[in-house]
Order: structure tokens, then C-alpha cells, then sequence
């Protein structure tokens, strides 16, 4: 018995923790399908990312983030 509730929850650990990472992917981040990522949706998937963080992440400094600049940013 022990054995199963342990495993049962090895399974949810694991299984939630895929949940939070595929919430957080470029695709996932994209609400609005813009193919660029706003401040707005990057705190809405990272409440903690501060406009100062988004804004060094901008190198071209467009206002979004392109998935190589949020790959930067997620990778701080």
C-alpha cells in the first residue's frame, strides 16, 4: 500500500511539473499569437519578471520580446 501511494505521488510531482514548464514556453506565453511577447504576458506567466529584466531582454528594444530574447530572459 505504501508503495502505491508513494509512486502515486512520484507521478503527480512529476506530472505537474511538466504542467508549469509547457505553461511557460514561448508558444504557451503568447497569448495574443503575435508572435512577440509583451510585458504583459510575461508577468502573466512569471509575476516576479520586473519591467527592468524585460526591458535588458529587449536587445532590440521593439517593446516584445522574440522567443530568442524571452529563451534569454527564462535562462537568467
Amino acid at each position: 500500500m505504501k508503495k502505491i501511494i508513494l509512486s502515486s505521488l512520484v507521478l503527480l510531482g512529476l506530472s505537474t511539473a511538466a504542467f508549469a514548464q509547457a505553461a511557460t514556453d514561448f508558444a504557451s506565453v503568447d497569448a495574443d499569437a503575435s508572435g512577440g511577447l509583451s510585458l504583459v504576458e510575461v508577468q502573466a506567466a512569471w509575476p516576479d519578471a520586473a519591467q527592468d529584466q524585460f526591458v535588458k531582454a529587449d536587445a532590440d528594444a521593439n517593446g516584445e520580446l522574440s522567443a530568442e530574447e524571452y529563451a534569454t530572459l527564462t535562462a537568467q
